[in-house]
């Protein structure tokens, strides 16, 4: 599995989260506009800047052992009081198949874990994404079923599937 660390999202990583927001996989199977809005990595940036300082969002660059960006870890809808959240993550084309999206949503899962006080995590994954789902199901989460006609994107409405992981679960296997 690829090493992984997370370190905050910042100015640095725009070129990088820019370039992979152009991925057609990313666009089909994400809740990112298609097509993307010029500037709109920058925007998302400080959208995760302002959710760290309210405590709402965070945003985390996924960087290899070796320094390369793999991707981007994103934690939302924090409810700090109710200790749920739901995360997402994204994977560069060029590090898919080596085990870095397993390694970045393992890392992301233990700092919501351990820093944002989680009790429960959710995720939302296309139905049509099967390596995502595989990828959850790595990091020990577990399908509650599929959420129909849950959200829309290019004049469709797409389902999606819920999974989640508590506190009290197994870590999953090394």
């Amino acid at each position: 599995m690829e090493s992984v660390r997370l370190e905050p999202l910042n100015e640095s990583h725009l070129a990088a989260v820019a370039a992979m927001l152009a991925d057609p996989d990313v666009l089909r199977f994400t809740r990112v506009p298609d097509p993307t809005p010029p500037d709109f990595a920058r925007e998302w940036l400080h959208l995760y800047e302002a959710g760290r300082e309210e405590g709402t969002r965070e945003g985390f660059a996924a960087v290899g052992g070796d320094g390369r960006f793999l991707g981007v870890a994103l934690a939302f809808g924090i409810d700090r009081a109710e200790g749920e959240l739901e995360l997402g993550y994204i994977v560069c084309p060029e590090a898919r198949g080596r085990g870095a999206g397993t390694a970045i949503l393992r890392a992301l899962t233990d700092w919501a874990f351990a820093e944002a006080g989680a009790a429960r995590i959710r995720l939302v994954i296309d139905v049509e994404n099967p390596a995502s789902l595989r990828v959850a199901e790595r990091s020990g989460y577990v399908r509650e079923g599929v959420m129909r006609s849950t959200y829309f994107k290019n004049g469709q409405r797409i389902d999606a599937v819920l999974m989640s992981r508590i506190a009290s679960d197994p870590p999953p296997p090394p």
